[in-house]
């Protein structure tokens, strides 16, 4: 057969999509249809499929998503196989490899109920992702597809949809069956851990059933947890205070009193200089523990929809208009499942801060410990050594080096 079919195919569809408007198209884009393409081949060459066969498979997988581009998710099938048929009356016109395309492509759609091998290939190639590490991707784009025509769908209640299509889809072809049942199943089970309404002790959380999160036992531990963890935080400001003001004082003292008498006394110069940078280093370090870090303060719709940002801390929203802040958190009032996980959220990143904080001020108070230490015993050396009125050794010049 000639292959120059598969070329205008190719280019034909390409086309299509290059010159339409898919900005909504997050899944059902040109890159879907190539993987498509390239999982009709791979699953075909496990099977003894004649030319036509193929040429059928490979024309139904390139034209398969192509009513999309016409009437978006409704009824797009029917569309796909009306632009089939147009380009199959344009370049080879047989009636019956055209119909032969069109039921590939009628096999894909919901509820699937493919009759043959080349249908069982096809509904395969087009559900191959469920399978794969690929799934997380694109169950996130199907669900961006369906927020801008839902945009009040959940995150949760999109994971509980796509659950459910995974535990009632099944793979048609041995091929598929051997190959990606398996790792279908790892992707229900990470999916299905999603779904479920947080843990206590490795038990699922129902808000509405089990363990509600409202209950005035979880509202007080969620209270005291962050209420500890903010005292926690200002003990860490007042000990990262402590260890500024002592060695502002130190250097003071340093450069105000005992610089001077270095004239006079140079034996002291090294001493000194380690003493200053002990300083120096605890006072940077204890203010690298307390400065401040600011969020860039704004957030998106789809940010509130997706749950991915936390309204209670301001560093998130100080600089977004009032009445979107508002509209936002009567939002995440209205979902026990936002709320509590933004609480929950909340004292996680309390305890990210805490935990750079003391590591800092750790830092601090060691190389304060060790620093005094060190400069006390360089004082010691450099006045038993060098000084000129101990009669001890001591260099022509005066200096300790």
């Amino acid at each position: 057969m000639d292959s120059a079919i598969y070329k205008k195919t190719e280019s034909y569809v390409t086309d299509l999509f290059e010159k339409s408007d898919v900005s909504q198209l997050f899944f059902h884009n040109l890159n879907h249809t190539k993987t498509v393409v390239r999982r009709v081949k791979e699953i075909a060459a496990h099977y003894d499929l004649g030319e036509r066969d193929m040429l059928a498979l490979f024309i139904a997988a390139w034209f398969h998503d192509t009513g999309y581009l016409i009437s978006g998710e409704k009824d797009h099938e029917v569309k796909g196989i009306e632009m089939a048929r147009s380009f199959m009356m344009e370049n080879m016109n047989d009636l019956e490899l055209t119909e032969e395309i069109a039921a590939c492509i009628l096999a894909t759609r919901h509820p699937r109920n493919p009759t043959n091998l080349l249908q069982e290939i096809m509904c395969d190639a087009d559900t191959y992702h469920l399978g794969t590490k690929d799934f997380k991707d694109t169950n996130k784009e199907v669900f961006k597809e369906v927020s801008l025509k839902e945009p009040d769908i959940s995150k949760e209640d999109w994971n509980e949809r796509a659950l459910k299509f995974l535990d009632s889809h099944s793979y048609y072809t041995a091929y598929c069956r051997n190959l990606l049942d398996e790792k279908k199943k790892q992707n229900m089970k990470k999916l299905k851990s999603k779904t479920d309404n947080g843990s206590i002790a490795g038990r699922p959380l129902d808000l509405d059933e089990k363990n509600s999160l409202t209950t005035k036992g979880i509202q007080t531990m969620l209270r005291l947890t962050s209420s500890n963890h903010l005292e926690l935080s200002s003990m860490a400001d007042h000990k990262a205070n402590i260890l500024i003001s002592v060695n502002s004082i130190i250097i003071s003292v340093i450069l105000g009193v005992l610089f001077r008498k270095l004239q006079e006394e140079p034996y002291l110069t090294i001493p000194s200089i380690i003493f200053l940078s002990v300083s120096v280093s605890t006072i940077v370090i204890a203010i690298l523990a307390t400065r401040p870090k600011l969020g860039g303060g704004t957030f998106t719709n789809a940010d509130v929809i997706n749950k991915k940002t936390n309204l209670l801390f301001f560093g998130n929203f100080h600089r977004a208009p009032y009445e979107q802040y508002n509209e936002a958190m009567r939002k995440m009032m209205k979902d026990p499942n936002y709320l509590y996980g933004s609480l929950i959220f909340d004292i996680y990143q309390l305890a990210v801060v805490l935990g750079r904080k003391y590591r800092l001020i750790r830092i601090a108070y060691n190389i304060f410990m060790f620093g005094i230490v060190i400069s006390v015993i360089a004082f010691a050396i450099a006045i038993f050594f060098f000084k000129k009125d101990t009669g001890a050794a001591v260099i022509p010049n005066g200096y300790p080096l």
